[in-house]
């Protein structure tokens, strides 16, 4: 089976370095031309655990092909999947200018029956217009070839992104047609030979259920920030309720960690274009506002607590910020929390000092030279008044904080994910400040 995939980011490059990991031939489509020619080289653009390996070796296997040109592969293939970026507009809109783009060059070259398949994650109904660009392109030029139109909303979590693809807990497929179903579910079911997991529906509702899991995701991650909030209000310690809320079977553990605020490019793009949607149609997603409000107050919550702990005053105050990626396990920073608290620090006259194990030279291209970058951890910290951690990486876990402690200036930490214990904190001599007591 031939596939072609259009787009050559994060969930392109997945998607298609995966597919063709199972055996078929894929072809990956980008008008980039300096991007196609590095990954022509095995050059990746983008930090994921394992996908340098996955895309050497199918290449070298002569199952994974780039190119600028999809009419160059458009003959060939039986499902083009669309998986081009869908950034938000000003008003919070997901923009489908590169999504409707990939549908009309599909409606001027094609020549014969191809599925046509939503990856990207798009408002409801995007499929029909998809549809309907074809279908214009194809009347322009007076003829008539049958295709049909799919969505298949992804679940990639960045840093686990190829198991995530490889062993899915679940497929979302929206069909209108058998065809379109036999097409879908030849495609998995290599993957889920041991336990069918794909869950065929109408296209509307493929479309909606990617909001729905991201903004109830969100919803849990803003739910816990507020109640750490209360726990300290109240001398409650937010651990032990998340604990005891987290055994109740109806609720589970889940995103059910209190921190700094969520980031990255899924959940606030994706709450902001569900709310948007919404509204486009009269309606008002009240519980969403919440969550997107509770999540902009909490991605100042670390610089709040610093500021403080020195009255207000931190001009001239070294501070060292250890994790500037949204998560571990990959170096993307959009809407990443360590951006919001880098920019309150500089304002109030701080000296900033980051490390990050993985996304340095992400940092360095955002952030330019406001901030000085360390070569570890231990260089970050040296001279500091106070560590903020704002990404849980496994390398922070377990500092020396002997060490630390007789480099710093002032022996403060606050973490901004609860990763450590304030009790082991104070026995060697550090002030300690989590989140939610």
């Amino acid at each position: 089976m031939k596939i072609a995939v259009v787009g050559t980011g994060y969930v392109g490059l997945v998607t298609g370095a995966c597919f063709a990991e199972m055996g078929i031939d894929v072809t990956c489509v980008d008008i980039d031309a300096t991007k196609i020619e590095k990954l022509k080289n095995g050059v990746v653009p983008i930090y994921e655990p394992g996908l340098d390996e996955i895309i050497h070796k199918n290449i070298d296997a002569g199952r994974l092909h780039f190119t600028t040109s999809l009419s160059e592969c458009l003959d060939n293939v039986e499902v083009v999947f669309s998986a081009v970026g869908t950034p938000p507009d000003e008003d919070g809109s997901a923009d489908l200018q590169y999504v409707l783009a990939v549908a009309r060059e599909i409606g001027e070259k094609m020549t014969k029956h191809v599925l046509v398949v939503t990856k990207s994650t798009v408002p409801v109904g995007t499929a029909k217009k998809v549809k309907s660009t074809i279908a214009d392109e194809l009347n322009k030029r007076g003829v008539k070839i049958d295709f049909d139109v799919a969505s298949n909303p992804e679940f990639l979590k960045e840093g686990t992104a190829i198991k995530d693809f490889m062993s899915p807990d679940r497929v979302v497929v929206g069909v209108e047609t058998d065809r379109a179903r036999e097409l879908m579910d030849r495609l998995y079911k290599p993957f889920l030979i041991n336990n069918y997991r794909i869950i065929f529906t109408d296209i509307p509702s493929a479309e909606m259920i990617k909001y729905a899991a991201n903004a109830m995701l969100a919803t849990r991650i803003s739910f816990m920030n507020d109640i750490a909030n209360l726990c300290e209000i109240v001398g409650a310690d937010v651990n032990m309720v998340r604990r005891g809320i987290g055994s109740d079977s109806r609720i589970g553990t889940k995103f059910l960690y209190p921190g700094c605020g969520y980031g990255g490019s899924c959940f606030p793009k994706d709450v902001k274009a569900l709310i948007k949607t919404a509204a486009q149609s009269g309606y008002d997603m009240q519980v969403l506002h919440a969550v997107e409000n509770v999540n902009q107050r909490q991605k100042r919550i670390v610089f709040d607590k610093l500021a403080k702990y020195f009255d207000n005053n931190l001009s001239g105050k070294t501070i060292a910020v250890w994790g500037l990626a949204f998560k571990p396990e990959t170096d993307d920073m959009r809407e990443a929390p360590a951006l919001v608290v880098i920019d309150l620090l500089l304002e109030a006259g701080c000296k900033v000092k980051v490390y990050d194990p993985v996304a340095m030279n992400e940092g360095k291209r955002i952030l330019g030279d406001k901030v000085l970058f360390c070569k570890d951890l231990y260089d970050c910290a040296l001279d500091s008044d106070a560590i903020l951690l704002l990404t849980e990486w496994k390398e922070f876990r377990m500092p020396s904080w002997n060490v630390l402690k007789r480099t710093m200036h002032h022996a403060l930490v606050i973490d901004g994910r609860n990763i450590y214990d304030k009790k082991e904190l104070s026995e060697n001599g550090f002030q300690y400040e989590g989140i939610g007591g």
